[in-house]
């Protein structure tokens, strides 16, 4: 009797815990893979023929291709933080490319805004941020303080590739700008000695974190620093391209094959390990590609990174939620990166803490909600003025020297300018602008334009311990 006792605690126990976590577990987890400039037309899904892409084709196969995706801003900084806020980074002065300020709490993203890290912990997630963060190297602004439980990666908006280049200890031996290009990467706040290739460490450590957490629902943010300059790339992924014959786009090639390579071995360990399909993957570039620095390729759009036409914020974007989503879909109404917020906050059934500019996509996929998920999309470039704004097919764009009114249905490449044919909609789209901008803030500090001004009024910029640093 007292065994059958003993035997009917066990299982109530036991069915209770799983009764706790059940909850939990329904909730997807949710994989961002960003790129760093990487051109529109660079992927297998968009057409690319001269560089393979059969691991993020596996996205695209087995999900959604958004024809028509965007990202909320032209150059690497500002993009990041509207995509991990799920809002318009103008509307919280995120409006300049950050500068390398260790010293500085208002460089970066300000801690009044709540990133999807927050939002998914709320939801009793575990949260992962691998790569490149370029959201602030303040103590307090760092990915393990902006929701993330485990990060490995570096602060800086670029890095070298090559172990033997990072010979920087961290940030207090920093004097310039670009030297957080050469300091050891970070294991949360502690620096370590990594031996290997870049992106190859950054793969390894995406499928780490897998592993250890997938008895629990959890997000990870992937950010390769691959293809953003310095140009490097080891011979194993520089052999496979021995028919490209300019050496920059073969560097190039080399480089995005080694983020596709982590991309195809990530989705063959959700497979093995029988979470594929409860696990959303995203996959896009932080802008378009740049293509005098790094040979990208964003034809058939005009334009590239820092531009307001297509090619700088139209870039490879696809989705997959395999049992949930149709693979092989093409999508083709505009969606953005701000919706990539909304949707975790959505399946993950969180209220956010602040009104979202991003919306729900799965609805729309699934064919359970007709129309398209924007009226409108906006961009502004504060220092430079520039304003654009899509809506249906008609893209507008304002600047001091010259207005320009597309239609993308009939002209993906931006060739001809119909603002003075079109003066009735042109008027109504810049009517539109100027209700948007009046949402805005200014710039809450110094960007990378201003590099030379921000050192000139803080000349200790540099001046810090190891301690303050981490």
């Amino acid at each position: 009797m007292k065994n059958l006792i003993c035997l009917a605690l066990i299982l109530f126990w036991e069915n209770y815990a799983f009764a706790q976590i059940r909850p939990a577990l329904e909730r997807p987890n949710i994989i961002v893979i960003l790129t760093d400039d990487q051109g529109y037309a660079d992927v297998g899904f968009n057409g690319s023929k001269d560089i393979s892409t059969p691991g993020i084709d596996r996205i695209a196969n087995d999900g959604v291709v958004f024809k028509s995706g965007y990202v909320s801003y032209a150059v690497c900084g500002p993009s990041r933080a509207g995509l991990i806020t799920g809002r318009y980074q103008d509307r919280f002065g995120f409006s300049r490319n950050p500068l390398l300020a260790p010293k500085d709490s208002t460089m970066g993203l300000p801690l009044s805004e709540e990133t999807i890290a927050d939002l998914l912990k709320r939801a009793g997630y575990k949260t992962g941020a691998i790569g490149k963060w370029h959201l602030g190297a303040h103590p307090s602004l760092v990915p393990n303080r902006r929701g993330f439980d485990e990060f490995f990666g570096f602060l800086s908006g670029g890095h070298h590739y090559f172990p033997e280049k990072w010979t920087l200890e961290d940030l207090s031996e920093a004097k310039t700008q670009f030297d957080g290009y050469r300091t050891k990467l970070l294991k949360n706040e502690v620096r370590v000695d990594e031996q290997e290739y870049l992106t190859d460490a950054f793969s390894r450590e995406a499928l780490n974190f897998i592993k250890t957490n997938q008895a629990h629902p959890f997000f990870l943010y992937l950010a390769y620093n691959a293809p953003h300059t310095p140009m490097q790339a080891t011979e194993k992924y520089l052999s496979r391209f021995p028919h490209i014959q300019d050496p920059k786009r073969k560097t190039y090639a080399a480089m995005v094959s080694a983020v596709d390579d982590g991309v195809d071995a990530l989705l063959d360990l959700l497979k093995e390990l029988e979470i594929e399909e409860n696990t959303i993957v995203f996959f896009l570039s932080d802008n378009g590609g740049p293509t005098k620095d790094n040979a990208s390729n964003n034809q058939p759009l005009r334009g590239f990174k820092g531009d307001f036409f297509e090619g700088g914020v139209r870039v490879p974007f696809a989705m997959q939620w395999k049992g949930q989503i149709p693979g092989g879909q093409i999508f083709d109404s505009p969606v953005i990166s701000l919706d990539i917020f909304a949707t975790a906050a959505s399946v993950s059934k969180v209220q956010p803490k602040h009104d979202l500019d991003g919306v729900d996509l799965i609805p729309f996929l699934k064919g359970q909600k007709q129309g398209v998920p924007h009226e409108e999309l906006y961009w502004r470039n504060f220092d430079a003025n520039r304003f654009a704004m899509r809506a249906a097919d008609s893209k507008i764009i304002l600047q001091s020297n010259q207005n320009f009114l597309f239609d993308l249905g009939r002209d993906i490449s931006e060739s001809q300018n119909r603002f003075s044919i079109q003066e009735d909609l042109a008027r109504r789209l810049a009517e539109k602008v100027e209700v948007w901008k009046k949402q805005l803030m200014d710039p809450i500090f110094l960007g990378l334009l201003q590099d030379a001004e921000y050192s000139r009024l803080n000349p200790d910029r540099f001046t810090q311990s190891s301690k303050e640093d981490n």
